[in-house]
């Protein structure tokens, strides 16, 4: 007796492109509106973010089960500016040294605007977590700190990987040190791209 034929995979329909794009539009309502309500209040919860974002808990929920999961996607998003802000800025010609400076100031502009979203990304990520997501900025700063050390006008007496940590340390020290109040956001620009030349040049050669 022949077996019965099986029925077919019933697989779910997609969902058509007007519930897409709505959909799409509500995660950036969510993004934009959390990003917003954070930066204020670092401790908002999700019922204050679905409200300023204009949407119901059940939407908020469906998009972002946890306010892990929001926090997460929105320093993601963070990162992703930073990275379109390394592709815009030319680093790979002139001095490295000048091509450090302009990384340093651009991605400032980028982390002063996200810089209490740090701070929360720290408390939900961890240390560890945040730095693990800035593997490919890092990456691309390490490039540059080995071409300025072929160049001459970085030290060669530490690692390029130890000097690109101690350009991300100071980026991220800033950022606290602005969000507590003890460096103004317009000052540390300059104040940061002084101090992580100085580092990254290394001691003055004694004269003979």
């Amino acid at each position: 007796m022949p077996s019965p034929t099986p029925d077919p995979v019933r697989r779910r329909a997609p969902d058509p492109p007007r519930r897409r794009a709505d959909a799409e539009r509500n995660i950036e309502a969510i993004l934009d509106a959390a990003l917003r309500r954070l930066s204020r209040n670092p401790s908002a919860g999700m019922t204050e973010i679905a409200k300023a974002a204009g949407v119901g808990r059940v939407t908020l929920y469906g998009h972002f089960p946890s306010r892990e999961a929001l926090v997460e996607t929105l320093f993601q998003r963070s990162l992703d500016a930073a990275d379109d802000v390394l592709d815009v800025v030319d680093i790979d010609t002139g001095a490295a040294d000048e091509a450090l400076e302009r990384l340093v100031r651009s991605s400032w502009r980028v982390l002063d605007r996200h810089r209490t979203l740090l701070s929360v990304a720290l408390e939900v990520l961890g240390p560890g977590g945040v730095r693990d997501r800035h593997g490919a900025v890092l990456a691309r700063v390490e490039g540059l700190v080995r071409r300025g050390q072929d160049e001459g006008v970085f030290t060669a007496d530490a690692p390029p990987a130890w000097l690109a940590t101690t350009v991300y340390t100071l980026m991220h020290a800033a950022a606290q040190e602005a969000d507590e109040g003890r460096l103004s956001a317009d000052r540390a620009a300059g104040v940061l791209t002084g101090t992580i030349l100085g580092a990254l040049r290394g001691p003055e050669p004694e004269e003979p």
